[in-house]
């Protein structure tokens, strides 16, 4: 049995718009980055996205977040608003799961614990995922979201996965399976 969770945002993007220095700002999109929904390929990434089929970036196609770390980020910098989920880049932004439990880490004696299997299901089949190490925040994070945010998000940045399943999901409530 699943847990239940929302899929709050879904980001597609050709390009990368954190290039050169975050002081001057990301480049612009040449489309619009959000989507209500998403094709993946086994092994290879989302449909559209400038790393599907990118040998070098199979390890990390898919990024996800948890939407409660950017909750947490409004919370300790005291924000008047709430962060759009679209601007930290990511490729799912999730709600209802503590994501960032799933990635590759190491243990307090220093041994390699690998990141966990897990599904995610829109309505329209589970897509199996492989976790693998953190999304770690960067630099771009204070410039996008705001001054303090990528010291906000250690530790709680998302994930970089592999999806090992072909499949779509969608924007709005979903269901996540561990799978080991």
């Amino acid at each position: 049995m699943g847990i239940p969770i929302e899929i709050v945002a879904l980001v597609v993007s050709r390009r990368h718009a954190f290039e050169g220095r975050p002081q001057d700002g990301p480049r612009p999109d040449p489309e619009p980055v959000a989507r209500t929904e998403i094709e993946l390929r086994a092994e290879l990434g989302i449909v559209g996205d400038r790393y599907y089929a990118q040998k070098i970036h199979k390890n990390a196609a898919v990024t996800l977040i948890d939407a409660a770390s950017l909750d947490e980020v409004v919370r300790v910098l005291d924000l008047p608003e709430p962060l759009d989920p679209h601007l930290a880049r990511r490729n799912i932004a999730l709600r209802g799961y503590p994501i960032d439990e799933l990635a590759a880490h190491r243990a307090a004696d220093g041994t390699r614990v690998g990141g966990r299997r897990f599904a995610v299901d829109s309505g329209a089949g589970s897509v199996v995922f492989q976790a693998n190490r953190p999304a770690n925040p960067c630099a771009w994070m204070d410039a996008v979201l705001a001054p303090g945010a990528m010291r906000a998000l250690r530790g709680h940045g998302g994930i970089r996965a592999t999806p090992l399943t072909s499949g779509v999901l969608r924007l709005g409530p979903a269901e996540l399976t561990l799978l080991d």
